[in-house]
């Protein structure tokens, strides 16, 4: 019994070693952006700036914790997915999220000081993120580019 619960952990650590393909790498440069616009504000502890859809709701957050010197990436997602891929002009990445059921999102973490925040920060036009595992093709939200984003990147770096 014992081993088959060692061998059963063994699995599952296997499976989360692996890692998983987000759709395939799309240039989203012309993409239609979604409706709606970013706003930004100091909160305890350091600042967000967060891209609200036209009925207010947060879609994208984008949060700096200053004393850790972390940053986080939290699109909406009423579903767990393992990995997001974030899009810009410059550089795009997939990174690993924890899913947040009470929040409905998912969220990366990053270092303040991660070179995919200053592709975030100076993206021609628009900014894409994909949620993987949402079928063919992954789930993408496509938002304009803006000054709030840059401005939560920067105060965690200060």
């Amino acid at each position: 019994m014992l081993a088959h619960v060692f061998a059963a952990a063994a699995v599952a650590a296997q499976a989360v070693a692996q890692p998983v393909a987000v759709a395939p790498r799309q240039d989203f440069s012309t993409a239609p952006v979604a409706a709606g616009s970013w706003t930004y504000q100091a909160v305890a502890g350091g600042s967000e700036a967060r891209f609200l859809d036209a009925t207010n709701i947060a879609r994208l957050v984008i949060h700096c914790t200053r004393a850790a010197r972390q940053v986080s990436i939290s699109p909406t997602s009423a579903v767990a997915s393992p990995t997001i891929f974030v899009w810009t002009s410059s550089a795009s990445r997939n990174l690993p999220v924890r899913f947040e059921a009470n929040a409905v999102r998912v969220t990366a973490e990053l270092s303040a000081f991660d070179p995919l925040l200053d592709a975030i920060a100076f993206s021609r036009g628009r900014l894409a993120v994909t949620l993987a595992g949402m079928g063919a093709g992954g789930l993408s939200l496509v938002v304009p580019a803006g000054p709030e984003a840059a401005r939560t990147i920067e105060d965690c770096r200060i």
